[in-house]
């Protein structure tokens, strides 16, 4: 039985201002979930507004409190259903989301098995792309990021385009050729930019990118643009990616068919309960599923999921998660292998001492 359920909200200063295509920023918060049971505690998060934990502790909590410890899957639906009017979406479905990778990770830490143990895998190796990049980093910082993930023998890369809402095409363009001259001609280099472009726009681009090499060309419109997005995938060469504001199971149903790959984020689209089905729809349609920042969330899952394309090496979060947690990952060579030390769960074990450095009130 879940016996508890307590939630904090960590605020971390970025370690540079940084910036995509359509928002900046100066610092990304954490939503800490701890479920309880039988002096086991599981570990969940999201990243998203303080006002998260408010509907964890005030909606969802005794939801959850008191139901089977393994029936995950029936806890995340209680949550769904019980939030219908107060609208899931958003804010809300990061609540659930933290709330269900904590049961999750509770289960398995009960069973004494690592969290790919307990799921079954499908890859014992989930390779990683280092994702940063900013538009606001100048060109040293960007070299100088770029060649770090290189030193650790990761060999994907992605920055950020669409400059200023799309307003900055030929910097975009500079930027992508320097990435090309620091990675070398054998990387992968992939771009996001992150809906700031107009559909011809895209396009335009898009092309453009070809010269580089780019493979990847994420949100080239905006994700809401469904149309916009298949338009753009038709005509470029670099498989057109979308996904990581889906918030329920019908999104990625109306977004496969516009995608070359479906990208999807555990934190947001209801833990990885739904991750998992999220994985299990773009099979269907024939699609790879990737998976969005929070490197530490997906690593299991990915693993348990046989047409994974890769995992998000997320600059900030890696900077949270490493810091917050000791039983981080290392991606040395490119990939990652959760469940390797034997240590149950997500393997994983909060810092105090950082997260009450870093704690702040709802």
């Amino acid at each position: 039985m879940v016996e508890a359920l307590q939630v904090q909200v960590l605020d971390f200063p970025t370690d540079a201002p940084e910036a995509d295509g359509t928002l900046a920023w100066d610092s990304t918060t954490m939503v800490l979930v701890q479920a309880r049971s039988q002096a086991v505690t599981g570990l969940g998060w999201t990243y998203g507004a303080p006002a998260t934990a408010r509907v964890i502790a005030g909606q969802l909590h005794d939801i959850v409190v008191g139901r089977p410890a393994f029936d995950v899957p029936a806890a995340n639906e209680a949550m769904s259903r019980a939030m219908r009017n107060a609208g899931r979406p958003g804010l809300i479905a990061g609540a659930v989301s933290a709330i269900d990778i904590a049961l999750w990770d509770l289960k398995a830490r009960l069973l004494d098995l690592p969290l790919i143990d307990l799921l079954g895998a499908a890859h014992h190796d989930v390779p990683v792309y280092g994702s940063g990049g900013f538009t606001t980093y100048t060109d040293r910082r960007l070299a100088e990021q770029l060649a770090g993930w290189a030193d650790q023998g990761i060999d994907r890369f992605k920055i950020k385009i669409g400059e200023s809402r799309g307003t900055r095409e030929r910097r975009d363009l500079d930027r992508v050729e320097q990435a090309r001259q620091v990675v070398g001609d054998d990387a992968e280099l992939y771009v996001d930019a992150n809906g700031a472009y107009t559909r011809k726009q895209a396009v335009r681009v898009g092309r453009a990118l070809a010269g580089p090499g780019v493979g990847w060309f994420e949100e080239p419109v905006s994700s809401d643009d469904l149309t916009g997005l298949a338009h753009v995938r038709d005509a470029v060469t670099a498989d057109v990616a979308a996904g990581e504001y889906g918030y329920d199971l019908p999104y990625f149903a109306r977004m496969a068919p516009s995608v070359d790959c479906l990208q999807a984020d555990a934190t947001r689209c209801g833990g990885i309960t739904v991750w998992l089905r999220a994985a299990a729809l773009a099979q269907a349609h024939g699609l790879q599923l990737s998976g969005h920042c929070a490197p530490h969330v997906h690593a299991h899952p990915a693993a348990a999921t046989a047409n994974l394309r890769h995992l998000e090496w997320f600059h900030d979060h890696v900077r949270i998660e490493d810091l917050l947690f000791d039983g981080a990952l290392d991606p040395d060579g490119g990939s990652v292998s959760p469940g390797r030390s034997g240590e149950p769960g997500l393997g994983l074990t909060v810092r105090s001492e950082v997260a009450q450095r870093f704690r702040v009130h709802a």
